[in-house]
């Protein structure tokens, strides 16, 4: 390895710890980057794809009751025999063996969760798409052999944990749950109090020890060995704690992050960051970092309240302005768009886009609608909306519980921006079938995220999408119909040029995306009127002819 790779390594650890400490860990990072090279796939010479599509699903969001098929078979075939024309990339939520939050407290970082399968079916999924796996970094179930070790006093363990004096003041702590920061444990030597982000059952991760970083790297090699093309960071501002101090975006958990990415590219290999950090937009983007040394990808999270806000309001102004602020530091970031995940639609991305007293009008429609709303609380113990809990096809409801074939017009037209946004479009499992609001869950679960987390029986969701009269059907084929129309094109790489259009009614977003001398532009009406735009006589990309008029809610793409 070259002096002037061994320098930026000893720089970052110096950084995060001190000169000792990382000589000390040096020949321990370097063999982690020449067994990643070993192990992952060769680097593509393109950033991305030009028409990378990411399915986002749990492993166990289809299930067969009829043979006894592991969900994670049963996802295969489905996205085979429905999608395997329309999306390359599957990203499936944690998927290990947890206690809680639905993955998201892991037991074993190195494990599949029976119930869903083995790595052998993780492996045959990676046969036709790449893969995208969750690194839980912040946190680790204290069901998990490194916490019962914590509790035994065993070493080294007895450090892997952050230990709390309870009577300091950590009132400037960034608290993203209404749960009590601090959770007591009796340990065999005696109560304690640990740090609890999230809940009691998520136990946070000391990351001041080099050898819980060590142990996370050595996770992090493991999923590349397994297949993972993409990283995603699950929860990562909230990592590196210093009291005193907000304990999110420190500037170690920067460090750590570029440690991540420093290793990758050392290594040569295939394989994105993506880190997940649902906070205001400045903060998200602080995450590219230069544009060469932290996340490839960062979620775009003021896109799903946004959009919602645009179709309620049936007005682009806000989201134009938005779009048209948006800016990339080079060639090799961009940005993960998403409009419905296994979580809400987080509001404080919203913050400073959207007026306060809108937010909460958005909010309070969407109650109406049946869905939930949940709430964090502020340094002055003030209790504030968090996220929206709904499933994005009941947001857009216009009103009652019966669908039509506008309002699955509507869902469309608002997914259309989704796709042809500059960047990469991860589609949510239960938007490209349709589902609804899973109330039953939320009583199930006792959780109002599990409203848009619903475990489909297989049989019951292909007798749905088979009968052409259901919304399933009309949404999935809609669906299918404007990824077609995407991959015709190469002018949705995510490096190509974007313009949003300002001469248009402001009922209608005109996006303008342009490569290799190749330009398209697509129409979305956000209203329920008939809008007129310049545009006469063209062939949209599905070469039938357009002239002048959208439809309600209608999309329209063409050759420039």
């Amino acid at each position: 390895m070259r002096q002037y790779d061994i320098s930026k390594i000893l720089e970052i650890m110096t950084s995060i710890y001190s000169k000792e400490v990382a000589n000390k860990y040096l020949n321990q990072i370097i063999k982690k980057i020449e067994y990643l090279n070993k192990v992952g796939k060769v680097k593509n010479k393109n950033f991305i794809e030009s028409n990378e599509i990411v399915l986002i699903t749990y492993g166990d969001s289809l299930f067969n009751n009829e043979v006894n098929e592991a969900p994670l078979k049963t996802l295969n075939k489905f996205v085979h025999k429905y999608l395997k024309k329309s999306i390359n990339t599957i990203h499936i939520l944690p998927f290990f063996p947890y206690t809680s939050d639905d993955g998201f407290s892991i037991v074993d970082y190195k494990a599949v969760n029976k119930k869903l399968g083995t790595w052998e079916d993780i492996k045959s999924l990676n046969i036709d798409y790449n893969l995208m796996f969750d690194l839980v970094a912040n946190h680790i179930s204290k069901s998990s052999q490194w916490f019962k070790n914590y509790l035994n006093n065993e070493e080294p363990f007895t450090d892997y944990f952050i230990t709390c004096d309870k009577n300091l003041d950590y009132s400037k702590v960034f608290r993203p749950r209404a749960l009590p920061l601090l959770t007591k444990v009796n340990t065999k030597v005696g109560e304690k109090y640990v740090w609890t982000t999230f809940s009691s059952d998520q136990i946070d991760l000391n990351y001041k020890n080099p050898d819980l970083l060590m142990e996370i790297l050595d996770v992090f090699c493991f999923y590349i060995e397994k297949g993972a093309t993409y990283i995603r960071l699950d929860a990562i501002a909230y990592i590196y704690k210093e009291l005193g101090t907000t304990c999110i975006h420190n500037k170690e958990t920067h460090l750590i992050i570029q440690l991540f990415r420093l290793m990758v590219d050392l290594a040569n290999i295939d394989l994105k960051i993506i880190s997940e950090t649902n906070v205001p937009h400045k903060e998200n983007i602080s995450y590219f970092g230069n544009g060469h040394n932290e996340a490839s990808l960062i979620y775009n999270f003021p896109l799903p309240p946004l959009t919602l806000y645009t179709f309620m309001k049936k007005d682009t102004s806000v989201i134009k302005k938005w779009i048209n602020s948006l800016t990339l530091l080079s060639n090799e970031v961009t940005f993960f768009n998403f409009l419905a995940s296994h979580d809400g639609i987080g509001l404080l991305p919203a913050k400073g886009l959207i007026e306060d007293d809108e937010i909460t009008t958005m909010a309070n429609k969407v109650k109406e609608l049946g869905g939930f709303v949940s709430y964090k609380t502020e340094s002055n113990n003030y209790k504030t909306p968090y996220e929206m809990n709904v499933n994005f096809f009941d947001a857009l409801k216009i009103s009652g519980d019966i669908e039509n074939d506008l309002e699955v017009k509507r869902f469309l037209a608002s997914q259309a921006i989704l796709l042809f946004l500059k960047g990469v479009p991860g589609i949510y499992i239960h938007s490209i079938i349709g589902s609804r609001n899973w109330i039953e869950g939320v009583k199930l679960y006792k959780s109002n995220r599990s409203i848009n987390r619903e475990k489909i029986e297989i049989n019951l969701l292909e007798n749905h999408i088979s009968n052409k009269a259901s919304t399933r059907y009309k949404i999935l084929e809609g669906y299918k119909k404007l990824l077609k129309l995407r991959n015709k094109t190469n002018c949705f790489n995510p490096i190509a040029d974007q313009e949003i259009l300002e001469n248009l009614d402001n009922r209608i977003l005109g996006i303008k995306r342009s490569y290799n001398g190749e330009s398209v532009i697509c129409l979305i009406n956000v209203s329920d009127n008939y809008v007129n735009t310049k545009y006469k006589d063209k062939l949209l990309l599905d070469n039938i002819s357009f002239n002048q008029t959208l439809e309600p809610y209608q999309v329209a793409i063409f050759k420039n």
